[in-house]
């Protein structure tokens, strides 16, 4: 087909080259809202009741490490008409091994994470009503129907709600706790207090920071934008996804720093913290601003959940296609071929992957097999062999985008200049540095 008479998600000509705008901005909007999940809000929340205002630093560089690699993902997809991973698949079968175990064990675990994260606020703000289990079983087939019976638009609209929500929620409860603008500031030194390392690292490559960057490429063609004309407006939405994204941790350690830091409350590890926040809230502002901050606890996790059950069931449908088709080639001669763009990385092919047996039945992998968990406690194999994965996929994902976009998979225009390898190589570096502690973390 020829290039002009391509068209994109919005029905314009995919070959004229697009002005960055906001009226475009949508796949970004996903991956934020996607990848702050509630257990990152906690590890935030503790950071700042630990350490105050002084590690508000490493939240700015965090979303500077991640608008790097989130952009590098998008670049990828546009630049090439190729999915993430096919490139993957180009740097030979060890690739495939990897993501097959990890997307399996992954969704397992996860789904029952996401299931009682979703649950949790919803028990909070309904204690007389049914039990976690309960509520979890319903979020969960809430977002196994959403994700089947729904296409991208609608899911972005929806997802750009929740995050509104979330936005307006935490960026209240900040203010409430009234902050101080000279601490905020002065945090924006460099500094690293006796203890606080692994916070550091934790905040910088924690929020937001999850598989589901792998998938904003995915969610940038399933938008209609499928060749290197929308490189402009996918720069400014990757920047709007990860400044949103910045402005999520700022409010919550703001709200760690004042509300816990002072008077010494320790919250529960893990999603039970945001319950725990929920009633200092409550003796603190009143129960309207606790139920408050329990909708935006919702909107939240819920979010997580059905992202990741679009996103991720994206990426194992394309793994399914690309795993029974022919590897393509380590180099190819054009990779920018407006054909190729239109026949592997397209919206059309993304809408038809949506339909497809696999995208269902990873939907149902994520959904029914994980309620086992909310019964019995993760078996002990299990828990390590999700640990080790979940830990090695960052520095997977940063240094398999630094192989691809430096190489002639990438047409020259669109390589890494000095200024992107250094950023994914930081990020390498630091995803590495936090791979070790996990690993060295688990209950071995």
């Amino acid at each position: 087909m020829a290039e002009t008479s391509a068209t994109t998600g919005t029905g314009e000509p995919a070959s004229r080259p697009r002005k960055s705008s906001w009226k475009y901005i949508g796949p970004g909007i996903v991956v934020a809202a996607t990848g702050v999940g509630a257990g990152d809000l906690v590890a935030t929340l503790i950071a700042g009741s630990k350490f105050g205002y002084t590690l508000m630093w490493a939240a700015v560089i965090g979303c500077v490490v991640k608008i790097s690699l989130a952009e590098a993902a998008g670049r990828w997809h546009l630049a090439t008409g190729r999915t993430l991973f096919d490139g993957w698949r180009s740097l030979g079968p060890w690739t495939t091994v990897y993501f097959a175990i990890y997307v399996v064990i992954w969704g397992f675990i996860y789904g029952a994470t996401a299931m009682s994260s979703s649950a949790l606020p919803i028990v909070a703000l309904f204690p007389d009503g049914p039990g976690l289990k309960f509520w979890a079983i319903v979020t969960g087939l809430i977002g196994l129907a959403f994700v089947w019976f729904n296409r991208y638009a609608v899911f972005e609209k929806v997802m750009t709600v929740l995050i509104g929500i979330m936005f307006v929620v935490v960026v209240y409860v900040a203010a409430r706790v009234v902050p101080d603008v000279g601490a905020s500031f002065a945090g924006l030194l460099p500094v690293l207090p006796d203890g606080s390392l692994l916070y550091t690292l934790g905040l910088i490559g924690g929020v937001g920071g999850t598989i589901t960057m792998a998938a904003y490429g995915y969610w940038v063609n399933a938008k209609g934008w499928s060749n290197s004309s929308w490189m402009k407006v996918m720069r400014l939405d990757n920047r709007v996804a990860y400044i949103t994204t910045g402005v999520f941790v700022v409010a919550m350690l703001i709200v760690g720093a004042e509300l816990l830091h002072a008077s010494q409350v320790a919250l529960t590890s893990g999603d039970r913290g945001l319950v725990d926040l929920g009633a200092v809230l409550e003796d603190r502002f009143g129960a309207g601003t606790a139920k408050l901050f329990l909708v935006g606890f919702f909107a939240t996790s819920f979010s997580s959940l059905i992202g990741v059950w679009h996103g991720v069931s994206l990426m194992f449908a394309d793994f399914v296609e690309r795993f029974r088709a022919p590897a393509a080639p380590a180099d190819p001669a054009d990779p920018a071929d407006p054909a190729v763009s239109e026949a592997q990385a397209g919206p059309a092919v993304t809408e038809r992957q949506q339909r497809s047996l696999p995208f269902r039945a990873y939907l149902l992998w994520l959904t029914f097999p994980p309620m086992t968990l909310l019964w019995l406690d993760e078996p002990f194999g299990l828990v390590i062999a999700y640990g080790v994965l979940g830990a090695f996929f960052m520095p997977f994902l940063a240094l398999t985008l630094i192989w691809l976009l430096n190489s002639p998979r990438t047409p020259r225009e669109w390589r890494n200049g000095w200024v992107s390898n250094g950023m994914l190589a930081l990020a390498g570096l630091l995803f590495v540095v936090l791979c070790v502690q996990q690993v060295r973390e688990l209950p071995w």
